[in-house]
């Protein structure tokens, strides 16, 4: 195949449009695509720069296919991994494997199911404090939701809620900070010299420190929980020795980070679309009181509410929270006639792919049906791909299909707004997500 040219934005067209990419960078994004085609060079600096991609095939090859080429990048490894330790979701190579290993048989569906009960309490919970008939911004209802149910899974009842809220602030802290060094790189020695780096660095450490006085309490109890705290502290490794606290307080950390955040943000644009479309929670509403009336457990009931997962999956296309991906390729490769460097960095962006007309009929409709007739797995990357695939998708599924099914049987959800606004980070959070809740009769 003849080699092809990666077209590239400039330096000084970065520079210029800086203002507007700390705030939204996907306009950005979406109009280079457009001028460019799939893969464009973005040129940040001297000898700096990043291949950004909406290329579906050429993700499956990179997340899958010659996934031991590439590596997660600096942004991970490096950037957040000074926050939240060297734990699956920050690590890379045989460290990697080796956590993978460890940790996968915890999230095994009967594991999880175990927990089913423990989820939809932590739910109920949350719902009774919703107000009725005003204007909310149901962001605030689904980051509580989320951060209850990530607590209550690993831990029971071994947190108390004045930690539980000091966890969350630490963990939602160091998210902003962590998005103005990532787009905000020529401020890095002002972000030293001034202090706010060690303060948020000081913040992870009292993190680090409240967990490990939940683990020590908990080793000290006789009492059997068998949440995800006593799985990983059941797990052990092939030479039959267990994780060190350290290593143990990275883990929990990663669940915090990647359990809580993209769970609370599908649910907030979920909510918004199913305000935005009345008939399709009539929908929810019917299968999910007749899956109520037919199953005799919890997991039994998840099983029977297909559509209201498609749901869930069609607002993971919209909006998906991990709404990008980066790899570092570790030998230089080719696809399709471009050539990539030993050491390129490339961005994904599944957010174009999961609305580009090549994949999907009518990309921009909200329409769940889609999932049971228009199966395309090749361009649908909710949960990234390959063996590094979010180890915590059955557990987050369960979690949205229950909340989503909950919230229906109890209550309509009525649209504030006509459009629903977003806040790309380092997931893509709902932004003025208002709706109103009406008790169903």
């Amino acid at each position: 195949m003849k080699k092809k040219e990666i077209p590239e934005v400039s330096t000084l067209t970065f520079l210029k449009n800086a203002g507007s990419i700390v705030k939204n960078p996907l306009p950005f994004h979406r109009e280079n695509f457009k001028k460019h085609g799939d893969i464009f060079r973005l040129n940040i600096g001297p000898k700096k720069s990043v291949i950004f991609c909406r290329d579906a095939d050429f993700a499956q090859y990179v997340l899958q296919k010659n996934q031991k080429n590439y590596i997660k990048s600096e942004i991970q490894t490096k950037d957040l991994k000074k926050y939240v330790g060297s734990g699956l979701l920050t690590a890379n190579g045989k460290h990697w494997q080796k956590q993978r290993k460890l940790i996968q048989p915890a999230f095994h569906k009967k594991h999880i199911a175990n927990l089913l009960d423990t989820i939809l309490e932590a739910i109920r919970v949350e719902y009774t404090k919703i107000e009725l008939n005003t204007s909310l911004d149901v962001f605030s209802i689904f980051n509580d939701l989320a951060f209850q149910t990530v607590v209550k899974s690993l831990f029971s009842s071994a947190a108390s809620q004045e930690q539980i809220n000091r966890l969350q602030f630490v963990t939602e802290a160091n998210q902003k900070m962590l998005v103005k060094e990532l787009r905000q790189p020529y401020k890095s020695v002002w972000f030293r010299i001034s202090g706010e780096l060690k303060r948020h660095l000081k913040l992870s450490e009292e993190s680090r420190q409240i967990l490990k006085q939940i683990v020590k309490e908990r080793q000290a109890n006789p009492k059997r929980y068998d949440d995800l705290l006593d799985m990983l502290l059941d797990a052990r490794y092939d030479d039959g020795q267990p994780m060190d606290e350290e290593q143990l307080i990275d883990e929990i950390l990663i669940l915090f980070v990647a359990g809580h955040e993209t769970t609370s943000n599908s649910l907030s644009f979920t909510m918004q679309l199913l305000a935005q479309h009345p008939e399709i929670q009539e929908k929810v509403f019917t299968e999910v009181k007749e899956a109520s009336a037919n199953s005799k457990g919890l997991m039994e009931f998840l099983q029977q509410c297909s559509y209201t997962q498609n749901v869930v999956l069609e607002s993971m296309r919209l909006y998906p929270p991990a709404y990008f991906m980066d790899r570092v390729n570790l030998e230089e490769d080719e696809f399709k006639g471009f050539k990539f460097d030993k050491n390129s960095n490339l961005l994904f962006s599944f957010y174009e792919i999961h609305r580009s007309e090549k994949h999907w009929e009518n990309p921009l409709s909200f329409n769940p049906d889609r999932f049971a007739s228009e199966k395309n797995p090749e361009a649908y990357f909710p949960f990234g791909a390959g063996p590094r695939k979010c180890i915590g998708s059955n557990f987050a599924m369960y979690e949205m299909i229950l909340a989503v099914s909950e919230m229906i049987s109890n209550f309509k959800i009525l649209p504030k707004k006509k459009e629903i606004e977003i806040l790309p980070l380092i997931t893509l959070k709902p932004k003025n997500a208002f709706v109103e809740f009406q008790k169903r009769a």
